[in-house]
Protein backbone atom coordinates (compact mmCIF):
# COMPACT_ATOMS: atom_id res chain seq x y z
CA UNK A 1 0.00 0.00 0.00
CA UNK A 2 1.47 3.33 -1.05
CA UNK A 3 1.77 6.28 1.30
CA UNK A 4 -1.00 8.30 -0.41
CA UNK A 5 -3.41 5.38 -0.04
CA UNK A 6 -2.39 4.80 3.61
CA UNK A 7 -2.89 8.50 4.28
CA UNK A 8 -6.36 8.45 2.69
CA UNK A 9 -7.22 5.37 4.77
CA UNK A 10 -6.08 7.19 7.91
CA UNK A 11 -8.34 10.16 7.14
CA UNK A 12 -11.23 7.77 6.48
CA UNK A 13 -10.60 6.17 9.86
CA UNK A 14 -10.68 9.59 11.52
CA UNK A 15 -14.00 10.36 9.83
CA UNK A 16 -15.41 7.17 11.36
CA UNK A 17 -15.36 8.90 14.77
CA UNK A 18 -18.59 10.55 13.62
CA UNK A 19 -20.37 7.24 14.31
CA UNK A 20 -19.98 7.92 18.03
CA UNK A 21 -22.35 10.92 17.76
CA UNK A 22 -25.49 9.10 18.97
CA UNK A 23 -23.63 7.94 22.08
CA UNK A 24 -22.03 11.30 22.79
CA UNK A 25 -25.17 13.39 22.22
CA UNK A 26 -24.40 17.07 22.73
CA UNK A 27 -20.69 16.22 22.83
CA UNK A 28 -20.68 14.72 19.31
CA UNK A 29 -17.81 17.01 18.34
CA UNK A 30 -15.54 15.80 21.16
CA UNK A 31 -13.57 13.19 19.17
CA UNK A 32 -12.74 15.74 16.51
CA UNK A 33 -11.66 18.29 19.10
CA UNK A 34 -9.12 15.72 20.25
CA UNK A 35 -8.04 15.06 16.66
CA UNK A 36 -7.57 18.80 16.10
CA UNK A 37 -5.47 19.02 19.25
CA UNK A 38 -3.42 16.04 18.08
CA UNK A 39 -2.88 17.65 14.67
CA UNK A 40 -1.74 20.89 16.28
CA UNK A 41 0.67 19.27 18.71
CA UNK A 42 2.31 16.51 16.66
CA UNK A 43 5.11 17.84 14.45
CA UNK A 44 7.21 14.74 13.78
CA UNK A 45 7.25 10.98 13.95
CA UNK A 46 5.38 8.13 12.18
CA UNK A 47 1.92 9.59 12.86
CA UNK A 48 2.97 12.94 11.44
CA UNK A 49 4.34 11.33 8.29
CA UNK A 50 1.17 9.27 7.89
CA UNK A 51 -1.20 12.25 7.93
CA UNK A 52 1.06 14.90 6.40
CA UNK A 53 0.61 16.13 2.85
CA UNK A 54 3.63 17.77 1.18
CA UNK A 55 2.53 21.26 2.25
CA UNK A 56 2.09 19.99 5.82
CA UNK A 57 5.64 18.67 5.83
CA UNK A 58 6.90 22.01 4.58
CA UNK A 59 4.98 23.85 7.31
CA UNK A 60 5.96 21.20 9.90
CA UNK A 61 2.37 21.12 11.10
CA UNK A 62 -0.62 18.92 10.23
CA UNK A 63 -2.75 21.78 8.97
CA UNK A 64 -4.78 19.55 6.62
CA UNK A 65 -5.81 17.19 9.40
CA UNK A 66 -6.41 20.16 11.68
CA UNK A 67 -8.74 21.77 9.11
CA UNK A 68 -10.63 18.53 8.54
CA UNK A 69 -11.10 17.98 12.27
CA UNK A 70 -12.07 21.60 12.85
CA UNK A 71 -14.76 21.45 10.14
CA UNK A 72 -16.14 18.23 11.61
CA UNK A 73 -16.09 19.89 15.04
CA UNK A 74 -18.15 22.78 13.68
CA UNK A 75 -20.78 20.40 12.31
CA UNK A 76 -20.74 18.46 15.57
CA UNK A 77 -21.47 21.63 17.51
CA UNK A 78 -24.46 22.34 15.25
CA UNK A 79 -26.08 19.00 16.16
CA UNK A 80 -27.27 20.09 19.64
CA UNK A 81 -27.19 23.84 19.06
CA UNK A 82 -29.57 23.93 16.08
CA UNK A 83 -31.13 20.49 16.29
CA UNK A 84 -29.24 19.31 13.22
CA UNK A 85 -29.88 15.61 12.76
CA UNK A 86 -27.12 13.21 13.73
CA UNK A 87 -27.51 11.62 10.29
CA UNK A 88 -26.56 14.93 8.66
CA UNK A 89 -23.38 15.08 10.73
CA UNK A 90 -22.51 11.46 9.96
CA UNK A 91 -23.21 11.74 6.23
CA UNK A 92 -21.20 14.93 5.74
CA UNK A 93 -18.09 13.67 7.55
CA UNK A 94 -18.09 10.12 6.19
CA UNK A 95 -18.90 11.24 2.63
CA UNK A 96 -15.67 13.23 2.53
CA UNK A 97 -13.46 10.84 4.49
CA UNK A 98 -14.43 7.65 2.69
CA UNK A 99 -14.86 9.40 -0.65
CA UNK A 100 -11.24 10.50 -0.63
CA UNK A 101 -10.17 6.97 0.23
CA UNK A 102 -12.13 5.65 -2.77
CA UNK A 103 -10.59 8.31 -4.99
CA UNK A 104 -7.07 7.43 -3.94
CA UNK A 105 -7.78 3.70 -4.27
CA UNK A 106 -9.03 4.17 -7.85
CA UNK A 107 -6.05 6.34 -8.78
CA UNK A 108 -3.71 3.59 -7.60
CA UNK A 109 -4.92 1.51 -10.53
CA UNK A 110 -5.61 4.21 -13.10
CA UNK A 111 -4.18 7.69 -12.92
CA UNK A 112 -7.10 9.47 -14.57
CA UNK A 113 -9.37 12.23 -13.29
CA UNK A 114 -12.56 10.39 -14.27
CA UNK A 115 -11.42 7.22 -12.48
CA UNK A 116 -10.65 9.21 -9.34
CA UNK A 117 -14.05 10.91 -9.38
CA UNK A 118 -15.92 7.64 -9.91
CA UNK A 119 -13.96 6.07 -7.07
CA UNK A 120 -14.69 9.04 -4.82
CA UNK A 121 -18.45 9.07 -5.44
CA UNK A 122 -18.87 5.29 -5.19
CA UNK A 123 -16.93 4.99 -1.94
CA UNK A 124 -18.56 8.14 -0.57
CA UNK A 125 -22.07 6.80 -1.18
CA UNK A 126 -21.26 3.50 0.50
CA UNK A 127 -19.59 5.14 3.50
CA UNK A 128 -22.33 7.75 3.99
CA UNK A 129 -25.17 5.25 3.63
CA UNK A 130 -23.63 2.61 5.88
CA UNK A 131 -22.87 5.31 8.44
CA UNK A 132 -26.54 6.26 8.56
CA UNK A 133 -27.54 2.62 8.86
CA UNK A 134 -25.21 2.21 11.84
CA UNK A 135 -26.55 5.24 13.72
CA UNK A 136 -30.21 4.67 12.81
CA UNK A 137 -30.28 0.85 12.71
CA UNK A 138 -32.36 1.11 9.51
CA UNK A 139 -32.07 1.87 5.79
CA UNK A 140 -34.56 4.11 4.00
CA UNK A 141 -34.76 5.71 0.54
CA UNK A 142 -34.35 9.13 2.16
CA UNK A 143 -31.04 7.98 3.61
CA UNK A 144 -29.92 6.82 0.18
CA UNK A 145 -30.91 10.17 -1.35
CA UNK A 146 -28.94 12.02 1.31
CA UNK A 147 -25.91 9.79 0.75
CA UNK A 148 -25.99 10.13 -3.04
CA UNK A 149 -26.46 13.91 -2.90
CA UNK A 150 -23.65 14.33 -0.37
CA UNK A 151 -21.32 12.10 -2.38
CA UNK A 152 -21.93 13.97 -5.63
CA UNK A 153 -21.43 17.42 -4.10
CA UNK A 154 -18.35 16.26 -2.20
CA UNK A 155 -16.96 14.64 -5.36
CA UNK A 156 -17.56 17.80 -7.37
CA UNK A 157 -15.91 20.04 -4.79
CA UNK A 158 -13.08 17.59 -4.30
CA UNK A 159 -12.40 17.57 -8.04
CA UNK A 160 -12.33 21.36 -8.16
CA UNK A 161 -10.37 21.86 -4.91
CA UNK A 162 -7.50 20.13 -3.08
CA UNK A 163 -7.03 18.44 0.26
CA UNK A 164 -6.12 21.84 1.71
CA UNK A 165 -9.77 22.78 1.25
CA UNK A 166 -11.22 19.94 3.35
CA UNK A 167 -13.01 22.42 5.66
CA UNK A 168 -14.93 23.99 2.76
CA UNK A 169 -15.91 20.57 1.41
CA UNK A 170 -17.05 19.19 4.77
CA UNK A 171 -19.04 22.30 5.70
CA UNK A 172 -20.61 22.64 2.22
CA UNK A 173 -21.74 19.03 2.24
CA UNK A 174 -23.05 19.43 5.77
CA UNK A 175 -25.12 22.48 4.82
CA UNK A 176 -26.53 20.68 1.77
CA UNK A 177 -27.52 17.66 3.87
CA UNK A 178 -29.09 19.96 6.46
CA UNK A 179 -31.16 21.63 3.74
CA UNK A 180 -32.24 18.37 2.09
CA UNK A 181 -33.07 16.89 5.47
CA UNK A 182 -35.29 19.89 6.21
CA UNK A 183 -37.10 19.47 2.88
CA UNK A 184 -37.85 15.90 3.97
CA UNK A 185 -38.40 14.34 0.53
CA UNK A 186 -39.91 10.86 0.62
CA UNK A 187 -38.67 9.10 -2.53
CA UNK A 188 -39.13 5.42 -3.15
CA UNK A 189 -36.27 3.00 -3.68
CA UNK A 190 -37.35 2.78 -7.31
CA UNK A 191 -37.18 6.55 -7.74
CA UNK A 192 -33.70 6.60 -6.19
CA UNK A 193 -32.47 3.79 -8.44
CA UNK A 194 -33.93 5.33 -11.59
CA UNK A 195 -32.51 8.75 -10.71
CA UNK A 196 -29.02 7.34 -10.25
CA UNK A 197 -29.12 5.20 -13.39
CA UNK A 198 -30.55 7.96 -15.60
CA UNK A 199 -28.13 10.62 -14.45
CA UNK A 200 -25.08 8.35 -14.54
CA UNK A 201 -25.92 7.19 -18.08
CA UNK A 202 -26.43 10.72 -19.38
CA UNK A 203 -23.42 12.01 -17.46
CA UNK A 204 -21.23 9.22 -18.80
CA UNK A 205 -22.40 9.88 -22.34
CA UNK A 206 -21.74 13.61 -22.05
CA UNK A 207 -18.22 12.93 -20.80
CA UNK A 208 -17.57 10.18 -23.32
CA UNK A 209 -18.70 12.37 -26.21
CA UNK A 210 -16.54 15.23 -25.00
CA UNK A 211 -19.52 17.48 -24.25
CA UNK A 212 -18.57 17.86 -20.57
CA UNK A 213 -15.43 17.77 -18.47
CA UNK A 214 -15.22 15.64 -15.32
CA UNK A 215 -16.46 18.50 -13.15
CA UNK A 216 -19.14 19.35 -15.71
CA UNK A 217 -20.28 15.74 -15.70
CA UNK A 218 -20.45 15.61 -11.90
CA UNK A 219 -22.38 18.89 -11.80
CA UNK A 220 -24.87 17.59 -14.33
CA UNK A 221 -25.36 14.30 -12.49
CA UNK A 222 -25.81 16.14 -9.18
CA UNK A 223 -28.42 18.49 -10.64
CA UNK A 224 -30.12 15.59 -12.43
CA UNK A 225 -30.54 13.57 -9.24
CA UNK A 226 -32.04 16.57 -7.45
CA UNK A 227 -34.38 17.18 -10.39
CA UNK A 228 -35.72 13.62 -10.40
CA UNK A 229 -36.16 13.39 -6.63
CA UNK A 230 -37.35 16.91 -5.75
CA UNK A 231 -39.27 17.57 -8.96
CA UNK A 232 -39.97 14.53 -11.08
CA UNK A 233 -39.04 12.82 -14.31
CA UNK A 234 -40.43 15.69 -16.40
CA UNK A 235 -38.11 18.13 -14.63
CA UNK A 236 -35.20 15.86 -15.46
CA UNK A 237 -36.15 15.67 -19.14
CA UNK A 238 -36.33 19.46 -19.38
CA UNK A 239 -32.95 19.81 -17.65
CA UNK A 240 -31.20 17.12 -19.66
CA UNK A 241 -32.56 18.57 -22.91
CA UNK A 242 -30.55 21.70 -22.21
CA UNK A 243 -27.43 19.67 -21.44
CA UNK A 244 -27.81 17.48 -24.54
CA UNK A 245 -28.75 20.15 -27.08
CA UNK A 246 -26.33 22.67 -25.58
CA UNK A 247 -23.50 20.13 -25.68
CA UNK A 248 -24.19 19.26 -29.32
CA UNK A 249 -24.37 22.95 -30.19
CA UNK A 250 -20.92 23.48 -28.67
CA UNK A 251 -19.56 20.71 -30.89
CA UNK A 252 -21.37 21.95 -34.00
CA UNK A 253 -18.77 23.08 -36.57
CA UNK A 254 -16.29 23.36 -33.72
CA UNK A 255 -13.25 23.68 -35.97
CA UNK A 256 -14.74 26.70 -37.73
CA UNK A 257 -15.46 28.38 -34.41
CA UNK A 258 -11.97 27.55 -33.20
CA UNK A 259 -10.44 29.14 -36.31
CA UNK A 260 -12.11 32.47 -35.56
CA UNK A 261 -11.42 32.25 -31.83
CA UNK A 262 -14.97 31.85 -30.51
CA UNK A 263 -15.04 28.15 -29.63
CA UNK A 264 -15.54 26.86 -26.08
CA UNK A 265 -12.33 25.93 -24.29
CA UNK A 266 -11.37 22.29 -23.71
CA UNK A 267 -12.64 21.25 -27.18
CA UNK A 268 -16.19 22.21 -26.28
CA UNK A 269 -16.37 20.18 -23.07
CA UNK A 270 -18.32 22.29 -20.60
CA UNK A 271 -16.97 22.53 -17.06
CA UNK A 272 -18.76 22.92 -13.74
CA UNK A 273 -18.67 26.72 -13.95
CA UNK A 274 -20.48 26.74 -17.27
CA UNK A 275 -23.00 24.08 -16.23
CA UNK A 276 -23.71 25.68 -12.86
CA UNK A 277 -23.79 29.20 -14.29
CA UNK A 278 -26.56 28.09 -16.64
CA UNK A 279 -28.33 25.94 -14.05
CA UNK A 280 -28.08 27.88 -10.79
CA UNK A 281 -31.45 29.58 -11.27
CA UNK A 282 -33.04 26.23 -12.11
CA UNK A 283 -31.55 24.70 -8.95
CA UNK A 284 -32.92 27.53 -6.80
CA UNK A 285 -36.35 27.16 -8.40
CA UNK A 286 -36.26 23.41 -7.82
CA UNK A 287 -35.41 23.85 -4.14
CA UNK A 288 -38.13 26.49 -3.86
CA UNK A 289 -40.66 24.09 -5.37
CA UNK A 290 -39.64 21.37 -2.91
CA UNK A 291 -40.10 23.82 -0.02
CA UNK A 292 -43.24 25.49 -1.41
CA UNK A 293 -45.48 24.16 1.36
CA UNK A 294 -43.51 26.26 3.88
CA UNK A 295 -43.16 29.37 1.70
CA UNK A 296 -45.62 32.19 0.91
CA UNK A 297 -45.01 31.67 -2.83
CA UNK A 298 -47.29 29.28 -4.78
CA UNK A 299 -45.54 26.18 -6.05
CA UNK A 300 -46.58 26.70 -9.67
CA UNK A 301 -44.52 29.89 -9.86
CA UNK A 302 -41.40 27.87 -9.08
CA UNK A 303 -42.36 25.47 -11.88
CA UNK A 304 -42.46 28.35 -14.36
CA UNK A 305 -39.29 29.89 -12.93
CA UNK A 306 -37.48 26.58 -13.41
CA UNK A 307 -38.64 26.19 -17.00
CA UNK A 308 -38.07 29.87 -17.81
CA UNK A 309 -34.47 29.68 -16.61
CA UNK A 310 -33.80 26.54 -18.67
CA UNK A 311 -35.44 28.18 -21.71
CA UNK A 312 -33.04 31.08 -21.23
CA UNK A 313 -30.03 28.81 -20.91
CA UNK A 314 -30.82 26.90 -24.09
CA UNK A 315 -31.79 30.04 -26.02
CA UNK A 316 -28.56 31.77 -25.03
CA UNK A 317 -26.42 28.72 -25.81
CA UNK A 318 -27.93 28.22 -29.26
CA UNK A 319 -27.84 31.91 -30.10
CA UNK A 320 -24.13 32.14 -29.32
CA UNK A 321 -23.02 28.75 -30.68
CA UNK A 322 -24.96 29.15 -33.94
CA UNK A 323 -24.82 32.92 -34.27
CA UNK A 324 -21.02 33.15 -34.14
CA UNK A 325 -20.84 31.11 -37.36
CA UNK A 326 -22.66 33.84 -39.26
CA UNK A 327 -22.22 37.53 -39.61
CA UNK A 328 -21.51 40.21 -39.47
CA UNK A 329 -22.44 40.40 -35.77
CA UNK A 330 -23.81 43.65 -34.36
CA UNK A 331 -23.53 44.97 -30.82
CA UNK A 332 -26.97 44.76 -29.25
CA UNK A 333 -26.74 48.22 -27.62
CA UNK A 334 -25.53 50.30 -30.60
CA UNK A 335 -26.02 47.94 -33.57
CA UNK A 336 -22.49 48.70 -34.75
CA UNK A 337 -20.64 45.92 -36.57
CA UNK A 338 -18.13 44.17 -34.30
CA UNK A 339 -15.76 41.18 -34.60
CA UNK A 340 -17.17 37.67 -34.01
CA UNK A 341 -17.15 36.66 -30.36
CA UNK A 342 -17.54 40.21 -29.02
CA UNK A 343 -19.51 40.20 -25.78
CA UNK A 344 -23.06 41.37 -26.42
CA UNK A 345 -22.87 40.87 -30.19
CA UNK A 346 -25.77 39.19 -31.99
CA UNK A 347 -26.69 37.96 -35.48
CA UNK A 348 -30.17 37.38 -36.82
CA UNK A 349 -29.34 33.73 -37.39
CA UNK A 350 -28.29 33.38 -33.76
CA UNK A 351 -31.45 35.11 -32.56
CA UNK A 352 -33.59 32.69 -34.56
CA UNK A 353 -31.69 29.74 -33.11
CA UNK A 354 -32.23 31.18 -29.63
CA UNK A 355 -35.96 31.56 -30.23
CA UNK A 356 -36.07 27.93 -31.36
CA UNK A 357 -34.30 26.84 -28.17
CA UNK A 358 -36.75 28.74 -25.97
CA UNK A 359 -39.64 27.23 -27.93
CA UNK A 360 -38.34 23.68 -27.43
CA UNK A 361 -38.21 24.12 -23.66
CA UNK A 362 -41.64 25.79 -23.62
CA UNK A 363 -43.18 22.84 -25.49
CA UNK A 364 -41.53 20.37 -23.13
CA UNK A 365 -42.75 22.37 -20.13
CA UNK A 366 -46.30 22.26 -21.41
CA UNK A 367 -46.08 18.53 -22.07
CA UNK A 368 -44.07 17.26 -19.10
CA UNK A 369 -44.35 19.80 -16.27
CA UNK A 370 -47.48 20.87 -14.40
CA UNK A 371 -47.93 23.87 -16.72
CA UNK A 372 -50.94 25.04 -18.72
CA UNK A 373 -50.70 26.16 -22.34
CA UNK A 374 -50.56 29.78 -21.20
CA UNK A 375 -47.91 28.84 -18.65
CA UNK A 376 -45.84 27.22 -21.41
CA UNK A 377 -46.17 30.39 -23.47
CA UNK A 378 -44.82 32.38 -20.52
CA UNK A 379 -41.86 30.00 -20.37
CA UNK A 380 -41.09 30.94 -23.98
CA UNK A 381 -41.39 34.65 -23.13
CA UNK A 382 -39.10 34.18 -20.14
CA UNK A 383 -36.52 32.48 -22.37
CA UNK A 384 -36.57 35.39 -24.80
CA UNK A 385 -36.32 37.92 -21.98
CA UNK A 386 -33.40 36.05 -20.43
CA UNK A 387 -31.59 35.74 -23.78
CA UNK A 388 -31.95 39.48 -24.30
CA UNK A 389 -30.70 40.22 -20.79
CA UNK A 390 -27.66 38.05 -21.51
CA UNK A 391 -26.83 40.07 -24.63
CA UNK A 392 -27.34 43.39 -22.84
CA UNK A 393 -25.23 42.30 -19.87
CA UNK A 394 -22.56 41.02 -22.23
CA UNK A 395 -22.39 44.39 -23.97
CA UNK A 396 -22.36 46.49 -20.79
CA UNK A 397 -20.86 44.74 -17.76
CA UNK A 398 -19.17 41.53 -18.93
CA UNK A 399 -15.40 41.72 -18.76
CA UNK A 400 -15.30 45.00 -16.87
CA UNK A 401 -17.29 43.89 -13.82
CA UNK A 402 -18.32 40.24 -14.15
CA UNK A 403 -17.31 37.12 -16.04
CA UNK A 404 -19.22 35.01 -18.52
CA UNK A 405 -20.54 32.56 -15.91
CA UNK A 406 -21.92 35.41 -13.83
CA UNK A 407 -23.66 36.84 -16.89
CA UNK A 408 -25.16 33.41 -17.55
CA UNK A 409 -26.48 33.30 -13.99
CA UNK A 410 -27.91 36.81 -14.24
CA UNK A 411 -29.64 35.98 -17.51
CA UNK A 412 -31.15 32.68 -16.36
CA UNK A 413 -32.35 34.23 -13.12
CA UNK A 414 -33.92 37.04 -15.14
CA UNK A 415 -35.61 34.56 -17.48
CA UNK A 416 -36.97 32.49 -14.60
CA UNK A 417 -38.23 35.52 -12.72
CA UNK A 418 -39.83 36.93 -15.87
CA UNK A 419 -41.86 33.75 -16.42
CA UNK A 420 -42.94 33.59 -12.77
CA UNK A 421 -43.76 37.31 -12.44
CA UNK A 422 -45.80 37.34 -15.64
CA UNK A 423 -47.76 34.34 -14.37
CA UNK A 424 -48.38 36.04 -11.06
CA UNK A 425 -49.38 39.29 -12.74
CA UNK A 426 -52.02 37.77 -15.01
CA UNK A 427 -53.14 35.12 -12.56
CA UNK A 428 -51.95 32.06 -14.49
CA UNK A 429 -52.17 28.81 -12.55
CA UNK A 430 -49.72 26.28 -13.86
CA UNK A 431 -51.27 23.18 -12.37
Amino acid sequence: MTLPLRRAAAYALVSTFALAAPLLGRFAAAPFVLVAAFAFVVTDGPAFRLFAYPWDEKAERLWTLFGFALAATGLGVLVPAFDVGVDVFVVAVLAVGYGDFGRRFALEYREHAAAGSVGFVASSVVGALLGQVVVAAAATPSMAFLAVSAALLAGLLREALTERDYPYVVLSVGLLCWLLNALAPAPSWTRIAVAVVLTVVFGGLSYGLGAASVTGMLTGVFLGVLAVILGGYGWFVVLVTFFAVGGLASKYRYEEKADIGVAEDNEGARGSGNVLGNSLAALLALLGYAAASTLPVPGHLFVLAFAGSIATALADTLSSEVGTLYGPPHLVTTFETVPPGTDGAVTWQGELAGLAGALVVAVLAGALLPATTVGAALVFVGGVVGMTVDSLAGATIEGAYVGNQSVNSIATIAGGIASALLAAAIGVVAF
